[in-house]
């Protein structure tokens, strides 16, 4: 899962991304500090490993991860070449959500690219360039297939033609392609355009420290956000990325005891991981044994056999079956043999859907 944290100069971006990768971007009081985009690979909290791992007495853990890219901060008119301009949007592209910090503090210490904390009109700032950027891809496509369209003779390309002036219209009046309706048989005409507000968006809400603890409707900034995102369907996190940082300084007791003080369960990331899996509809399934314990994540709905697949491709090729046994079921026996003597080892064959949690054994012949 590749996530792309984006936001206005000076809303927090890069001190959140600091703090859940420690990959230590620069963060700094102007615009385009951050000028390529860092990334940084974090490991999906998960507690099942750990337990899986210590009845196994596992020689290595491996999670799942998550890849974030902090890309430049963008200004109004980047979709012209303001600021960082395409380069901003190209890097865009090859992520599969959007996580779009929001500034919803006030600091007279730290300036504001449009000197105003207004942070629905920030988002509506980005999300204009990213839908001008859009109808530039479409009237790219349309142009490469107006001379066939014409006339109606290729009907394929005519109605490719007919679905790019529906969706030019729509996102010129302002509106975000991930609202725009299509049938099915139009997803791949969608798909093939690489849209930048086709994305889903996590709205990342970052709030002051004084603020934190208030309930989130009483904070009148971070309402105006969430009223902005459910008019949308998108996702809202409130988070405060300074208190983040620090969090991620501390050792693990620390942070914990800090949380717990704060009135926090658990970290912003945590959160933010939890939302975005739940956002591009992503699940685990574990493999475990002496050698490692190990998460894989796949698309809620997949297949045993393209699951097995992730962890190569001649276990999907030669694909025999599946022994399934949920991860508590495994821990309350004691393991897969303890599992197999009291009947709760299932054998699945290509057709079952692995679910969250399964703790798998594939069978497979090449």
């Amino acid at each position: 899962m590749k996530l792309g944290v984006v936001g206005l100069p000076n809303v927090g971006k890069s001190t959140l991304f600091n703090a859940i990768t420690h990959a230590g971007a620069e963060a700094a009081n102007y615009p385009f500090c951050t000028i390529e985009p860092n990334v940084g690979m974090v490991a999906v909290p998960d507690e099942r490993l750990d337990l899986l791992a210590k009845l196994y007495s596992s020689k290595k853990v491996t999670p799942a991860v998550v890849e974030f890219v902090d890309i430049a901060g963008l200004v109004k008119g980047a979709s012209q070449g303001e600021g960082l301009g395409n380069k901003f949007l190209s890097h865009i592209r090859e992520c599969d959500a959007i996580v779009h910090v929001v500034r919803c503090f006030i600091d007279e210490n730290i300036t504001h690219v449009s000197n105003k904390i207004d942070p629905v009109e920030d988002i509506k700032t980005i999300t204009l360039e990213l839908i001008l950027a859009d109808i530039e891809a479409v009237n790219k496509r349309q142009d490469r297939i107006r001379n066939v369209a014409r006339g109606g003779a290729n009907k394929e390309a005519a109605a490719e033609y007919a679905f790019l002036e529906r969706l030019e219209k729509f996102l010129g009046e302002e509106k975000p392609a991930r609202l725009f309706e299509y049938t099915e048989d139009e997803k791949p005409l969608l798909d093939n355009l690489f849209l930048l507000t086709a994305k889903p968006v996590i709205y990342a809400a970052n709030i002051s420290e004084f603020d934190m603890g208030k309930p989130e409707d009483e904070i009148e900034l971070v309402k105006a956000v969430k009223d902005y995102a459910a008019a949308e369907g998108s996702e809202v996190l409130v988070i405060c990325a300074k208190t983040e940082e620090e969090l991620s300084q501390m050792p693990p007791e620390e942070a914990e005891m800090f949380l717990k003080e704060l009135g926090q369960e658990e970290s912003g990331l945590n959160r933010l991981i939890k939302k975005s899996y739940a956002l591009l509809g992503l699940i685990s399934y574990l493999t475990a044994g002496e050698k490692e314990t190990r998460a894989w994540t796949i698309v809620n709905g997949t297949k045993a056999p393209q699951a097995a697949g992730k962890i190569h491709s001649d276990f999907e090729k030669g694909f025999i079956r599946a022994e399934i046994c949920d991860y508590k079921t495994l821990l309350e026996c004691g393991g897969l043999a303890g599992a197999r003597e009291k009947g709760k080892v299932r054998s699945e064959g290509k057709d079952y859907v692995i679910k969250d949690g399964d703790v798998v054994l594939f069978r497979f012949n090449v």
